[in-house]
C-alpha cells in the first residue's frame, strides 16, 4: 500500500442549472475527485464518466485500509495506461446518483433537500437527462480554466455520457473513449431499464416517492439491484456463482424461498450496496438512460442527428458477450461514425463477465487507450 493513489473527494457547487428538459435547478451540487496534476498549458486534462450504479471514485483508495481501490484503477494512476503522471484526470458524481446515502458521494437529487421547502424534493424533483449530467460536468470542467479536453472516457453509462459531451460540444475535446455503450440501443434496453425499476414501484413502502418521513423501500431495492446485476453478467459467469446447485441446507421444494446458489450470491452481492441507494434516485437514472439522446444539450432530437455532430476521433471498448449494450449497437455506431470521416477504432475485451468486462477487465485494453490517448490528430 506504500505506492497506493490516495484520493480526496471534493465539492463542486452550481448556484442553478438550466435543464435540458426546461426549468432550472437551484443549489446544485456533485462530489468529484482528481488524479495528477494540471499542466501550465491546461492541455492534459482527461474527463471520466461513471456508470449506472457506480460514482466519481474511479481510481485510488480514499483511506490506506479501503478494501478496494477505484473501478478503473487498472487503468488510471502513474504509469498506467491513464497516466497520471502525465495526464490530469477529473471524475465526477452524476446528478442524482444511485449512491445517496455514501458519505464519499455528493449528489443533488429527490433525496436532496429542496432549498424552497426544506424537505426532500422526492418525485416533485424535476426529470433529468443524460446532457444534465454533462451540463454540470462542463461547468466543473470550466471551473479549472480548461477550454479543450485531450479525452473524455468512460463505461456504460459512462460512455453515453460520453458520446454526449462530442455530441453536443463537438470542439471540446480532442477524443472520445466510450467504453460497453452505445447511443443507438433500441427497446430490449428501454424494457429492460423499466424492469430494473418495476420492483420499487410494486413496493409499498414506495409511497409513490414519497418515503422520506417512513422506511424506505428497501425490499424493492434490492431486488432491483438484484435485477440489474444479474442482467449486466454473463451467464457464464453463474458457473462460478453456483450455476444450478441448491444452496447449502436449501429446501428446493419449499416454493416460497428463494433456495439456490445464484439467489444467495446474487443477495450477498447487493445487501452492502443497497442501504447506500436511494430508490427514487434509480428510478431517475433508469429515466434518464432511457430519453438518451445524443448531443440533446446541443439540440439534437434524434440519435442520428447526435451522431452526426460527432467529429471526435474515437476508440470505442466493448464486450462480444454484452447482454445490455449489444455488440450489434457499438458495431453499428462506429460504422456511422466512421461513415462521416470520423476516425473511429474498436477493441475487444474478453471474460466471463458480460457487461461488467468493462469493469473488471478493462486493464486488457490498456495499451489500446495509453496509444489512442498519445497519439497526434
Amino acid at each position: 500500500m506504500a505506492d497506493e493513489l490516495l484520493v480526496a473527494k471534493q465539492r463542486f457547487e452550481l448556484p442553478e442549472l438550466r435543464l435540458t428538459g426546461g426549468g432550472t435547478l437551484r443549489d446544485v451540487a456533485v462530489g468529484f475527485e482528481t488524479y495528477g496534476a494540471l499542466n501550465a498549458a491546461r492541455d492534459n486534462a482527461i474527463l471520466v464518466c461513471h456508470y449506472f450504479s457506480g460514482t466519481s471514485h474511479a481510481a485510488g483508495r480514499y483511506r490506506p485500509d479501503d478494501p478496494l481501490p477505484g473501478y478503473w484503477d487498472a487503468i488510471i494512476g502513474p504509469g498506467k495506461a491513464v497516466d497520471t503522471d502525465r495526464y490530469f484526470v477529473i471524475a465526477s458524481d452524476t446528478l442524482t446518483n444511485l449512491n445517496a446515502y455514501d458519505p464519499d458521494v455528493v449528489t443533488t437529487g429527490p433525496a436532496s433537500r429542496d432549498p424552497a421547502t426544506g424537505r426532500p424534493y422526492g418525485l416533485a424533483f424535476p426529470a433529468v437527462a443524460i446532457a444534465d449530467f454533462v451540463r454540470v460536468q462542463k461547468a466543473l470542467v470550466e471551473s479549472f480554466g480548461i477550454n479543450r479536453l485531450r479525452a473524455v472516457m468512460g463505461p456504460s453509462m459512462g460512455g453515453l455520457q460520453t458520446f454526449e459531451w462530442a455530441a453536443s460540444y463537438p470542439d471540446a475535446m480532442e477524443r472520445i473513449i466510450p467504453a460497453i455503450a452505445a447511443p443507438n440501443f433500441n427497446g430490449w434496453l428501454t424494457g429492460w431499464l423499466s424492469m430494473w425499476a418495476q420492483p420499487i414501484k410494486l413496493d409499498p413502502a414506495w409511497r409513490g416517492g414519497a418515503y422520506y418521513d417512513h422506511a424506505p423501500p428497501s425490499a424493492g431495492l434490492e431486488a432491483a439491484m438484484r435485477i440489474m446485476t444479474l442482467h449486466a453478467l454473463h451467464s457464464d459467469w453463474t458457473d462460478s456463482a453456483g450455476g444450478r446447485a441448491v444452496a447449502d441446507g436449501a429446501d428446493p421444494t419449499d416454493v416460497a424461498s428463494a433456495p439456490f446458489a445464484i439467489d444467495k450470491t446474487l443477495e450477498d452481492a447487493v445487501r452492502l450496496r443497497a442501504p447506500m441507494a436511494d430508490a427514487n434516485h434509480m428510478l431517475y437514472l433508469a429515466r434518464a438512460n432511457q430519453t438518451y439522446v445524443p448531443g440533446a444539450g446541443g439540440g439534437a432530437t434524434s440519435v442520428a442527428e447526435g451522431l452526426a455532430r460527432i467529429k471526435a476521433p474515437a476508440l470505442m471498448i466493448y464486450a462480444p458477450d454484452d447482454l445490455v449494450f449489444l455488440p450489434e449497437w457499438v458495431e453499428a455506431t462506429a460504422k456511422t461514425l466512421s461513415g462521416q470521416g470520423v476516425a473511429v477504432e474498436t477493441a475487444k475485451l474478453s471474460g466471463p463477465y458480460g457487461h461488467y468486462n468493462g469493469i473488471v477487465r478493462i486493464a486488457e485494453a490498456g495499451k489500446r487507450i495509453a496509444d489512442f490517448l498519445a497519439r497526434d490528430f
